[in-house]
């Protein structure tokens, strides 16, 4: 079986390039990448108000990689690696933050069902939504209780594109497009 990630990551290197990475995500690469990205949009004078929401579903999605990865027991990648990929492409129009990482089969289901529960929700929903959790203070361990996806979506406006790419029996490869207008 297995999933080429070379082939998936070559497809993913449209438009211009801003920032590319794959590898070990940890704290260094994560502030490394994120000084990059706004020396970047600072350089090529982005409005203000494009350049928050690029970083800040930027760094939702880096936080994403590095909170939630799985290892896969083979030789995929090397053993103790937070493994991501993290793509931010300019387009004419758009920009595009393409991530993928490896994740257990068992939270296909949980991940998948909760990109489609946030992506059928209205603005006004949404806002709701994001209030609710706010209000239950239900914060994990790992992050905001499922606030980061819900805030992206609420930023951009646009609904998160994912796709699943068997790895193996137990493995699959997690991709999320998010596109920012």
């Amino acid at each position: 079986m297995g999933f080429d990630i070379d082939k998936w990551y070559l497809r993913k290197l449209q438009g211009e390039i801003i920032v590319r990475y794959m590898g070990d995500i940890t704290p260094d690469k994560i502030t490394e990448i994120l000084e990059v990205i706004e020396s970047n949009l600072n350089l090529k004078k982005v409005n203000n108000q494009t350049r928050k929401k690029v970083y800040n579903v930027f760094v939702e999605c880096i936080q994403n990689l590095f909170h939630h990865v799985d290892v896969p027991p083979d030789n995929t990648i090397k053993a103790g690696q937070r493994f991501g990929v993290i793509i931010l492409a300019r387009d004419n129009y758009f920009y595009r933050v393409s991530t993928g990482s490896f994740i257990h089969f068992s939270k296909v289901n949980t991940i998948r069902d909760r990109i489609d529960q946030i992506n059928s929700l209205s603005d006004e929903e949404l806002r709701s939504l994001y209030r609710e959790i706010l209000g239950n203070e239900g914060i994990s361990f790992k992050g905001g209780g499922g606030l980061g996806m819900l805030d992206m979506v609420r930023k951009t406006g646009n609904k998160l594109e994912y796709s699943i790419y068997p790895h193996d029996k137990d493995f699959v490869f997690f991709a999320i497009d998010v596109y920012i207008s």
